[in-house]
């Protein structure tokens, strides 16, 4: 292990910016986390439904303000693919091989989570599970990849957007919610937000990119601005306080996004901005930079597993043959929440597992006869290690 970290710290280029690697990181791990604690697969008469703790503990709303990271991921995103799609026409690369490099990256790995589960669906319905169960587990899987439509459709936007204010975008969705909820207009209006809403964070990511404001000072106006903008409208203008979807709820910020999500978006991608010093700090040490590089090598894994692995948790307590507290209770008091955090490390046992299984169709197979490096009389992959400090 020593090895492997001193290998990926000597192997990373000095130039690079460590800490937007870490945001990234960050992002993607604050959706798993997030999906994990509001998301609950109840028993019912034979049959497993979603439920979800913020429909009966509201208490726990600030969970959604922390886990829902999304904007960081699009602010992240941004930034890389402008930076990208900048050294591509530097190296008079065309941007159709340049697009297909980062689609293959994107999409491999959810062609095997596709396959598993068309497998598993009709598996499970041969053999005689409920359609009701299967649906409930189908979208559980399925439903989060909308966001990787729109981030493939942005990032195959970059040449367009690179250059594109945020205000732009932010002044569409202002106007998108003006009509639906000021004016009662059609409801399929919000979903011109779709493209609207995370194009913000995506056009502050590329102007970051080519040198725009991303200082403290634009840091702290992001995050004051947004955050007091996001509580007067959820305080005066009727939005929901959570930042995820509730069922039963008859307004969702997430789903189609509204302005206050995007305004709560802007003070994330703030608070973003001002960690970019101190992590650049913290991230000097090799063993905290090989730890953020290695979960960037199976972002896109770790994301598309990871509610498979609660799944198969929560399946595989069904053979207890009760319910247990945490994992197939409704979760409608402290209780659930306390056995709910104790299950969080064996979700993550499990996504391990699954990471282990899948993460070559997101990092590639190394070459049979590569070049190896050896250090201390160990060997290594060059290939492992240049995918390891992300510089392919």
């Amino acid at each position: 292990m020593r090895d492997l970290i001193r290998r990926i710290d000597s192997a990373t280029p000095p130039d690079r910016d460590r800490a937007v690697d870490a945001l990234r990181a960050v992002a993607i791990l604050g959706v798993v986390l997030g999906h994990w604690l509001v998301t609950a697969l109840v028993v019912d008469s034979g049959t497993l439904r979603c439920a979800s703790p913020l429909r009966h503990l509201p208490q726990l709303t600030p969970v959604s303000w922390a886990f829902q990271t999304l904007a960081v991921f699009f602010l992240v995103g941004g930034q890389t693919g402008a930076r990208s799609y900048a050294c591509a026409r530097a190296r008079s690369t065309s941007y159709r091989r340049w697009l297909g490099a980062r689609m293959a990256r994107l999409f491999r790995p959810v062609a095997a989570v596709v396959v598993v589960w068309t497998v598993a669906a009709g598996a499970m319905l041969t053999s005689g599970v409920g359609l009701v169960t299967v649906h409930t587990l189908l979208k559980l899987v399925l439903s989060p990849l909308w966001f990787l439509l729109v981030f493939a459709a942005l990032t195959a936007a970059t040449p367009l957007v690179a250059r594109l204010h945020p205000l732009w975008p932010l002044t569409v969705v202002l106007y998108v919610d003006l009509c639906r909820f000021g004016f009662d207009g059609p409801s399929w209006l919000g979903w011109i937000n779709v493209a609207a809403g995370w194009l913000v964070p995506y056009c502050l990511g590329a102007a970051c990119a080519r040198g725009g404001p991303r200082g403290r000072t634009t840091g702290w106006v992001l995050l004051a601005g947004g955050g007091a903008v996001t509580a007067l409208l959820v305080l005066f203008a009727g939005y929901p306080a959570s930042m995820v979807g509730v069922p039963g709820a008859g307004i969702s910020n997430l789903n189609p996004p509204t302005l206050a999500a995007v305004t709560f978006g802007l003070a994330q991608c703030g608070a973003a901005l001002l960690l970019l010093g101190p992590l650049r700090r913290v991230l000097v040490r090799p063993a905290v930079w090989a730890a953020v590089a290695l979960v960037n090598l199976s972002a896109m894994t770790v994301f598309l597993w990871h509610q498979t692995a609660m799944m198969a948790v929560t399946a595989t307590g069904l053979f207890a043959g009760r319910a247990l507290p945490g994992l197939h209770t409704v979760p409608d008091g402290p209780g659930w929440l306390l056995a709910r955090l104790a299950w969080l490390p064996v979700f993550a046992a499990a996504l391990l597992v699954c990471r282990a299984a899948f993460r070559t169709y997101e990092e590639g197979r190394p070459p049979r006869t590569g070049s190896r490096i050896v250090r201390e009389g160990r060997p290594a992959r060059e290939e492992e290690v240049r995918r390891a400090r992300g510089t392919i």
